[in-house]
């Protein structure tokens, strides 16, 4: 492979993860795909409509990525969530501080670059926040807190965290069988759920749960598929073109903001390269901002006062010191990292939906008592 050939496959990657992104923004602003809102209508007006929405893009990451591990043509140990080592406590913790986050924030990291395209100042603040407060985690002060601290607590497996492969090490199987079939029973039941009651098979719920699932699945095969080389020509090493990590990638939504942030400040050092996570962060503003505007919904938005503001502020720290400490957000760990039936990932979603839960229940009370 020639050096214009691999410049050539940087550059599709980073296309296609835009689009990617396009189409995530685009379908979130239309179906308003948001898992804090999900959380809130089941606890505040038992409509479980946009849970089973969540779900049934969970159910849909998992069937299609294991049914790739099944084919071959990726592995579940090339990405961040299914090493062999467990780091429990930064994952439930950094979890718990994402949920809580999310929530002050008025929604996720995803959730906040959808509004961004739909004009909400609010959201962009966060945006920034966010952004600055993950680099820091992933870099910079809050890093040295993290390694020195939560990431020091881990629990050994002896193969990959991934349920594939522990139950294939387990019986003696091979990863790829298991997998393929695991994947297929879970969605199944998962589908099974979503479909059970009416409200799962309205079409926003049926259109806004495939579109993710399958956007998620596309992402898998971006990085850990087309823009995979068993051997970089310069390196000779295996590599996952254009991610930040240097690991298969698919949609996350906070460390890449961090690392959009640090690109848009240093654009013109050669060291600084726009990575998969970024270009898709970028294409769910831009996506987001089309249908907005499309639809006549786009409208310029504020903060309502101080404590509004300041709600947003701590709401977007947490949510980045979080969303690093837990490898992920409710799209990164909870979409993208469950597919890959990761133990982690499941550790840190029920973080997420355990804080998230404690904070509305907190509004809750103070709506009650200055009322």
């Amino acid at each position: 492979m020639t050096e214009a050939d691999l410049s050539g496959l940087v550059r599709s990657v980073l296309l296609y993860g835009f689009a990617v992104g396009v189409a995530f923004g685009a379908v979130a602003q239309r179906t308003h795909f948001c898992t804090m809102g999900a959380i809130a209508d089941v606890m505040h007006l038992g409509d479980w409509s946009r849970m089973r929405m969540w779900v049934l893009a969970m159910a849909v990451a998992i069937i299609g990525f294991n049914a790739m591990v099944a084919a071959g043509w990726v592995r579940a140990s090339a990405s961040s969530y299914a090493g062999s080592a467990l780091p429990w406590l930064s994952l439930a913790l950094g979890g718990l501080l994402f949920g809580i986050g999310m929530v002050l924030a008025s929604g996720c990291g995803a959730k906040t670059l959808v509004r961004v395209g739909g004009g909400n100042l609010k959201s962009l603040t966060v945006f920034v926040v966010l952004g600055v407060s993950a680099f820091m985690t992933l870099k910079g002060v809050t890093a040295l807190w993290r390694v020195a601290t939560t990431d020091a607590v881990v629990l050994q497996l002896p193969v990959g965290q991934d349920l594939p492969s522990l139950l294939a090490h387990a019986a003696g199987s091979q990863v790829q069988l298991v997998a393929g079939w695991l994947g297929a029973a879970i969605g199944a039941v998962l589908l099974t759920w979503v479909l059970w009651r009416r409200e799962g098979r309205s079409p926003d719920v049926l259109g806004g749960g495939l579109a993710i699932g399958l956007l998620v699945v596309l992402g898998w095969w971006l990085s850990g598929r087309h823009g995979h080389l068993l051997e970089h020509p310069q390196t000779l090493e295996e590599t996952f073109l254009a991610t930040s990590s240097q690991r298969m990638e698919s949609l996350s939504f906070v460390a890449p903001v961090g690392y959009l942030i640090d690109w848009l400040m240093y654009a013109s050092d050669s060291s600084r390269r726009l990575g998969l996570g970024t270009a898709i962060a970028l294409g769910v503003v831009a996506g987001s901002a089309v249908v907005a505007l499309g639809t006549g919904s786009f409208r310029w938005e504020g903060f309502r006062g101080v404590e509004d503001t300041a709600n947003h502020l701590a709401g977007a720290v947490l949510m980045g010191v979080g969303g690093v400490t837990a490898l992920g957000c409710t799209i990164g760990q909870g979409v993208s990292g469950v597919s890959t039936l990761s133990l982690g990932s499941t550790i840190a979603v029920a973080g997420i939906v355990a804080g998230a839960v404690a904070a509305l229940k907190w509004q809750a009370w103070r709506v009650e008592r200055q009322g």
